[in-house]
């Protein structure tokens, strides 16, 4: 079965030693963390590696690297370099800049200050980004040619996306490091209305098999045994753990190994 990981989105208001604990108790194989450079310093970084060591839990993404107007590189690297301290085996890359040599620039740049660490630097597309395809993502990973550069696919965005799924199966393995997984409903927003999207993706998310994405389709796609982030952004299941992580966490494991175990 397919190692799952406890991503960051499913406890957002929760600190990162609440989700690493989250991840351990509800037996995920790996756990996914928020990192903010603004308000991240050597104490968290400490706490953190103690957490993870007492845990034996690995960290399959260090979030989010958003290369924005006014956006510093020297904190996307230093959230690399946070990564590294952490063992992450990669860091999720979003890009809103709209010339694509911004983007290319900016990941050569990533990867090349990664090289010392071996983190995959995973450029993750979807609609609410200038990168809105997988073919967009593509052209971007073969411009930057480097070997810690990878693609990070996500269900919700390959459903809003339109990217077909025969485009994932045919990508080199090597590109995927990870996967991020969910299921969510058919709807799909307006690509105009960005705050819609943002809802989408952030409020509506939901368990593996409970959507309307054809998300076996997609599983079959994607390399096999390749390592899944569960990114299960979703105000219902907020909602019903509302000051629960633990039990937050351990429903989502158990949903999602379910369907694991029904589908493989």
């Amino acid at each position: 079965m397919n190692p799952i990981a406890l991503a960051s989105g499913v406890l957002p208001e929760f600190g990162a030693l609440a989700v690493i604990d989250a991840a351990a108790r509800a037996q995920f194989d790996m756990v996914g963390l928020w990192v903010d450079p603004a308000v991240w310093n050597s104490t968290d970084t400490q706490a953190c590696e103690h957490a993870l060591r007492k845990a034996g839990m690995p960290v399959i993404d260090v979030e989010v690297l958003w290369y924005r107007d006014g956006e510093d590189i020297a904190d996307h690297k230093r959230i690399l370099d946070i990564g590294a301290r952490l063992g992450a085996a990669n860091a999720l890359c979003v890009s809103s800049r709209p010339d694509p040599a911004d983007t290319i620039g900016w990941l050569n740049e990533l990867c090349c200050h990664a090289e010392s660490t071996g983190i995959r630097v995973a450029l993750e597309f979807g609609i609410f980004t200038a990168v809105k395809d997988l073919a967009a993502a593509r052209a971007i990973i073969a411009a930057v040619d480097h070997p810690l550069a990878a693609i990070l696919i996500d269900p919700i965005h390959v459903d809003r996306s339109g990217t077909q799924l025969a485009e994932i199966a045919a990508l080199d393995p090597a590109l995927l490091p990870y996967a991020q997984f969910c299921d969510a409903p058919a709807r799909r927003p307006d690509p105009a209305d960005f705050n819609a999207i943002i809802t989408d993706a952030v409020d509506l998310r939901q368990q593996c098999g409970s959507g309307a994405l054809d998300l076996l389709a997609l599983y079959r796609a994607l390399p096999a045994e390749i390592p899944l982030s569960i990114e299960l952004r979703s105000k219902a299941l907020r909602n019903a753990f509302l000051h629960d992580p633990v039990g937050r966490a351990c429903a989502v494991a158990q949903q999602t190994r379910r369907w694991l175990e029904q589908n493989t």
